[in-house]
């Protein structure tokens, strides 16, 4: 995919900031060596503040910014491996050497996994053949307070206990600057913006360069405020002042692989309170609730500057099975090793897929990033706002009025559930936060599902409920 076309560095990491695009990811930091430091900000965020910074190291920080025209885009990165460039190249997955879908085989891993178990079995297998010293990746931290942070695991034990999707809000400002202090050999997880801002660090630092050697990227819709995990607990009876421990997937036997729980266990408590995802305000992922404002300037679904990305393979034949399947997009030698022989002595179980269908299963991704950024850059264009250059060209006419209706509300909605919650955090009254979004998501609904549709749907069910009683009658 050609990158638009624009005046490249006018959009830099003083706008990025400026215009609150900046993901946290603390790059910018590493960096300067410290110069630059995060804050959190109200809306639970992290966040850097320029203030004093002189020109020099603001340069540098713009250099590995994700969000800036300064720093190198996806393409310009492609992969980590010499390969890179002789591999396929599609313009929605990036590189590939291989497009799979699979899954552990074992139930009890899978029962400890978001999907199909196999992000955290390559890691596994990566310490466990001393490819890598240890794993950096986002894990639970003890004690009330922030729930997650990034993290080192030196063996596969602590790396098996520290799987699982965390939607948290994190940086990787402590982290890196640790390892690069070591000695020691390094497998980087995140999403695609982390991921791009840690290979830009790399360029920038030779050391760093030679302490990360695997990046493992994970397929985001968008990230997440530390007020998602708030408030969805909040609403099983788990106030935000009390909140111990949280999971945001608990798989149900017998429901699709979507239908997931969430648990919140309570300061002192012994027992998880769980509740249907699906069915908590705020738990739809179309929704956007705490989304921050940089996810909507990102247009990488597979993390195309990752070794290999994983995801969840939301297809029809994968999706009903409750226990998960992984997609997965291997860009290196030694992870395709890895997987096949897993496969060979059968603790995995994997199957090449078309690159259409794998990215088919992150369609609604797609919408988001491509069609949806389009618009929300042609939107920002016209409004006479910074915006950073992306591989998608600002417009409005590809998609219907209604989508474009569509893409609104649901940023609208995403900006709105930041205010609304942190006003419900004040007066100590959630549904200040509920009643706010849930006249937004009718809203949405609304436009997602014109009048006219809505009544075409009571029509067709009252007709298959008149012929299923005719049939009754019958036998």
């Amino acid at each position: 995919m050609a990158r638009a076309q624009g005046m490249a560095g006018s959009h830099r990491i003083e706008e990025t900031v400026a215009r609150g695009i900046c993901i946290g990811c603390g790059a910018c930091a590493v960096a300067t060596g410290g110069v630059i430091q995060l804050q959190i900000s109200r809306h639970r965020l992290h966040s850097p503040s320029l203030d004093g910074v002189d020109e020099g190291n603001r340069r540098i920080a713009s250099r590995v910014c994700p969000f800036s025209d300064e720093a190198p885009t996806e393409d310009d990165l492609g992969t980590p491996t010499a390969q890179g460039n002789e591999l396929p190249w599609d313009k929605r997955l990036g590189y590939h050497s291989q497009v799979l879908a699979g899954r552990h085989v074992s139930d009890d891993y899978l029962m400890g996994s978001s999907s199909g178990g196999l992000t955290s079995w390559v890691l596994e297998q990566l310490l466990a053949r001393g490819a890598v010293d240890g794993v950096i990746h986002v894990g639970r931290t003890d004690g009330p307070g922030t729930l997650f942070n990034y993290q080192e695991s030196d063996g596969p034990a602590e790396a098996r206990h520290h799987r699982k999707s965390q939607y948290y809000a994190t940086t990787m400002e402590d982290v890196l600057a640790r390892a690069r202090k070591s000695n020691r050999r390094y497998a980087l997880v995140g999403v695609p913006c982390f991921i791009k801002a840690a290979r830009a660090l790399c360029r920038e630092d030779s050391v760093l360069n030679d302490r990360l050697v695997v990046f493992v990227g994970l397929v985001c819709g968008h990230l997440k405020s530390h007020f998602f995990a708030e408030s969805l607990a909040w609403q099983l009876d788990v106030h935000p002042g009390k909140l111990e421990s949280v999971d945001f997937r608990m798989k149900h036997a017998g429901r699709p692989a979507g239908d997931y729980d969430f648990g919140a266990r309570a300061d002192q408590a012994v027992d998880v309170v769980r509740g249907r995802t699906r069915e908590l305000v705020g738990g739809n992922w179309g929704h956007g609730a705490f989304q921050p404002e940089a996810c909507n300037f990102c247009d990488d679904v597979f993390a195309e500057t990752a070794d290999v990305a994983f995801g969840d393979a939301w297809l029809p034949e994968y999706s009903s099975d409750w226990r998960g399947t992984n997609v997965v997009v291997t860009r290196s030698e030694l992870i395709d090793d890895i997987l096949r022989a897993g496969n060979d002595s059968g603790e995995i179980l994997t199957e090449a897929i078309a690159t259409g269908r794998a990215a088919e299963s992150q369609a609604g991704n797609f919408r988001h990033r491509r069609d949806g950024l389009a618009v929300r850059l042609a939107d920002d264009k016209r409004s006479g706002l910074s915006v950073p250059i992306k591989r998608v060209e600002p417009r409005w006419n590809h998609v219907s009025a209604r989508r474009r209706r569509l893409i609104r509300q649901r940023r609208l909605m995403s900006r709105r559930s930041f205010d609304l919650y942190v006003a419900a955090r004040e007066r100590s009254d959630l549904n200040v936060y509920l009643h706010g979004m849930q006249s937004m998501i009718r809203r949405y609904r609304r436009i997602e599902s014109p009048g006219w549709r809505r009544f075409g749907g009571r029509v067709k069910r009252l007709f298959k409920g008149i012929v299923s009683s005719r049939q009754g009658r019958r036998t």
